[in-house]
């Protein structure tokens, strides 16, 4: 383990998050510095220990992805010597972080002015599905809920194309960072003023926001930005595999991809073909001729005239490529841990480079409760009173 000092070294997080959303939030403080306290139910724990069956049970690739640099304490919150003690925990803490939906943390005891009367100095941050408040805010929030509402599942490269879901949860994760930046503003409040304070975080605002662009050329226009939709751009197949290609940024897009394509005349000399807007109208006819000719070469044929051209292109990957490309290598994005019972086991890393004080790996994501004794004793448990709360069920 490193011994250089992280941005976040010496600040302590009370964290009762799960799934995704949460999780990543405090798994980004941890990877910096912070001490991530997780507080997990007895038996099973963080949802994402169960969310795919896997043969490891409750420790596996799903909870090892969002949950390093952590220390696990199992604790029964329902009883008043459970309560107890997460109060001392919260004492001494510096943040506490909850995706709970709203108005669950009150009714368990941890709302934000009972965790106050504990701790003035407390940032208490919450991220919910809809906000505190609203038709929505008794709603649960989860991603594929999240992209229904905001527009996003709606919106599509052209109304043939099926509304669908979109496979990886960019609902949570975009929600998780703008948690951690929340996180990080109130703490540097608090570094000029000694104040703590509330950060609410509602899943269906970070994806609005994402859409910025196209939401101010809707309400100011009436107008819509598709950059799926754009007349030039699209993902055609190969003979053995696909490309997709980005007609824009340049002065005349049109021209260096029929010169890349072999399409045997410029195109954006004909009038109907001039204007971006003529390109627009005639979009289905364009796409067909693209299509045509990308089938007839392989992916890397059409790679290297595309970008022979100098167009925007990218062949279009699979998961298992991506994590085997030298660029994911070079960028040090996965990292390897060496985890108790599996050996060494492989997960993603931290997309926030910094040339200083670099993300760590400190720990490995825990097991179910292994460091109840370990953090209780951190806020004044001694062995006695340790043994009694395992003893009566309250510390698992």
């Amino acid at each position: 383990m490193s011994t250089r000092r992280l941005p976040l070294d010496g600040v302590v997080v009370v964290d009762f998050t799960q799934v995704y959303a949460g999780p990543s939030c405090t798994q980004m403080l941890g990877d910096f510095g912070a001490d991530v306290i997780k507080i997990e139910r007895p038996g099973t724990g963080d949802l994402s220990r169960t969310s795919f069956p896997d043969e490891a049970g409750l420790d596996n690739p799903v909870f090892w992805s969002i949950n390093r640099n952590k220390r696990s304490v199992s604790i029964d919150t329902r009883t008043e010597e459970g309560k107890r003690a997460v109060l001392d925990l919260v004492a001494r803490a510096d943040v506490v972080t909850s995706n709970f939906r709203a108005g669950v943390m009150d009714r368990i005891g941890f709302g934000y002015e009972a965790l106050r009367a504990v701790n003035p100095r407390v940032i208490w941050a919450s991220a919910t599905g809809f906000g505190e408040k609203g038709p929505y805010a008794h709603k649960g929030g989860q991603d594929i809920l999240t992209q229904a509402y905001t527009g996003v599942m709606w919106r599509r490269a052209s109304d043939d194309t099926p509304v669908s879901i979109y496979p990886t949860s960019l609902c949570d994760y975009t929600t998780g960072m703008h948690m951690v930046q929340g996180i990080l503003l109130a703490l540097l409040h608090r570094e000029h003023t000694g104040e703590g304070q509330k950060v609410e975080i509602a899943m269906y605002d970070s994806i609005l926001h994402m859409q910025m662009q196209e939401a101010a050329t809707r309400m100011n226009r009436d107008a819509e930005i598709n950059w799926a939709a754009m007349p030039l751009t699209g993902a055609y197949q190969t003979t053995d595999g696909a490309v997709v290609m980005v007609g824009a940024f340049k002065q005349n897009p049109l021209r260096d991809i029929c010169a890349a394509l072999e399409i045997g005349e410029d195109l954006s000399l004909r009038p109907e073909y001039a204007t971006a807007e003529g390109q627009q109208q005639h979009r289905p006819e364009l796409r067909r001729l693209f299509a045509e000719r990308f089938a007839t070469g392989s992916t890397a044929h059409w790679m290297k005239r595309l970008e022979a051209q100098d167009l925007l292109c990218a062949p279009v990957r699979t998961m298992e490529e991506a994590l085997r490309d030298e660029q994911t290598i070079v960028n040090g994005m996965i990292v390897e841990m060496e985890h108790p019972t599996e050996g060494s086991v492989r997960v993603l890393g931290n997309p926030v480079h910094l040339s200083a004080t670099p993300a760590e790996v400190r720990r490995v994501p825990p097991g179910l409760g292994v460091h109840g004794d370990e953090v209780l004793g951190e806020a004044g448990y001694d062995a006695t009173r340790l043994r009694a709360l395992r003893e009566a069920g309250v510390l698992r």
